[in-house]
């Protein structure tokens, strides 16, 4: 996903980052501008906008957020305003050879913003990270409904985005190729399988995972994946983690190796039989078991 670069202030004491409020504005205003979706008549800019900020930082501008909001909502309103400004010589040559991009709205037709501390504790001072929603028209088959694409903008030291596309009406219920069942520190817990990845792990604002597991952080954010091969429909455990995986009581390899500070993948995975047990950090237990076909 496209990111806004802004260069962090560390003018302030004892050389801590702080960042301009007018930062966040721009950062906002960025991230809009470059998840653009174009259509054949129209061009869709994403409406709703979360910016997480570090605990600090929301402490210092909490005071002016609804001033901060309305000015945010108020530059994205000006920017959209500049996107589809034609000038006269764009007009003369759209009447003859027509439009090059189809003018930018939003679906919901208004801005939704809203300024939030990072409740995980992930950010560093300075950071931005923009939780942004696009809602995007239904697919023509037949019962696709609607379906909105959430875009993640971490701005800090090292800029990254993350993409998904979540149904927005309900859907015919999925094929369930596998259970997941286990108990952490919020109770029983069930999760069906039905896709060919799920990741596992505690989960944060910045590391989103599809088995959100409550517990210590024994278990890592995105602990371990579970694969699975559509082509033979056979699985694969791949260990992600800090403090290891285990699979019926035995630790398996490794799936990524920390080389000079930068994560790699190793390529090692476990099958996973059509029942097994597995561990995250010997803290947190689930059973596996592969659905009949």
């Amino acid at each position: 996903m496209p990111t806004a670069m802004v260069v962090n202030d560390t003018s302030a004491p004892q050389g801590k980052a702080r960042r301009p409020a007018r930062d966040l504005i721009a950062a906002v205003v960025e991230n809009m501008r470059h998840n653009l979706e174009v259509l054949k008549y129209s061009t869709l800019a994403p409406g709703r906008y979360v910016v997480y900020l570090h605990p600090a930082e929301f402490a210092r501008l909490e005071g002016i957020v609804p001033i901060l909001q309305a000015e945010t909502i108020r530059a994205l309103s000006d920017e959209l305003g500049r996107l589809n400004n034609r000038s006269g010589l764009r007009r003369y040559s759209n009447r003859f050879f027509g439009a090059s991009t189809p003018p930018v709205q939003t679906p919901a037709g208004e801005w939704h913003v809203e300024f939030v501390a990072d409740p995980d504790g992930d950010l560093a001072e300075g950071d931005i990270l923009i939780d942004s929603e696009l809602q995007l028209p239904a697919q023509l088959e037949l019962g696709a409904g609607e379906r909105t694409r959430r875009i993640t903008s971490h701005i800090g030291k090292a800029n990254t985005t993350h993409e998904e596309t979540v149904r927005t009406r309900e859907q015919p219920a999925p094929r369930i190729l596998a259970r997941l069942v286990y108990e952490d520190q919020s109770g029983r817990q069930a999760y069906d399988i039905t896709t060919d990845s799920v990741t596992i792990g505690r989960g944060s604002v910045t590391t989103p995972v599809d088995v959100k597991i409550v517990s210590s952080v024994d278990v890592s954010r995105e602990h371990a994946r579970i694969r699975r091969d559509a082509a033979t429909g056979k699985f694969f455990l791949i260990d992600l983690s800090t403090l290891g995986t285990t699979l019926n009581n035995r630790h398996i390899p490794r799936g990524l190796e920390d080389v000079d500070g930068v994560r790699r993948d190793t390529g090692a995975e476990t099958p996973l039989p059509d029942q097994a047990r597995i561990g995250l950090a010997e803290t947190v237990f689930l059973e596996f078991t592969r659905a009949t076909e």
